[in-house]
């Protein structure tokens, strides 16, 4: 099954919180732990990843904490997971860099790297204003994926 880190879904919780709530006042990795139940010292790390990268600020004092540092509008998810985890791939096999002792006779490469390739593209258009929407909406992007064929 494919599914996000824990690292990746927190960075995404956090840059999504940062959007909704705190604009231009900002929120402590504290705050934002507390709020949603996550570990302080994951969720820091992440943060200062995430700053590193460019996505956030760091400011510290009183009025501190962390802030957006690009327009939600313009940060996809894929770039967040990307900036946390590294290379999104469903399959070894795609990366060219391992092969399984099926490579000569797979009939199901093809068909599974269409696959990877409209998550990647699915995730590429979500953006962090996307995610932060009023909860009642759902993103236009997401409707996009593939009806199951009964």
């Amino acid at each position: 099954m494919l599914k996000l880190t824990k690292r990746a879904d927190y960075g995404l919780i956090a840059l999504r919180h940062l959007a909704v709530g705190s604009g231009q006042a900002g929120a402590s990795a504290k705050e934002i732990a507390d709020h949603y139940g996550m570990p302080l010292p994951m969720l820091s790390k992440i943060l200062q990843k995430l700053a590193r990268g460019g996505f956030l600020r760091s400011e510290h004092g009183t009025n501190g904490g962390y802030k957006l540092a690009r327009d939600p509008r313009q940060v996809s998810a894929l770039e967040v997971i990307r900036a946390i985890d590294g290379p999104t791939v469903l399959m070894s096999c795609f990366t060219g860099q391992k092969k399984c002792g099926q490579s000569g006779t797979c009939t199901v490469r093809e068909p599974l790297r269409r696959v990877h390739h409209g998550i990647l593209h699915l995730l590429e258009n979500i953006t962090i204003s996307d995610m932060a929407q009023d909860e009642a909406e759902e993103p236009v992007a997401a409707l996009a994926v593939v009806p199951s064929r009964e």
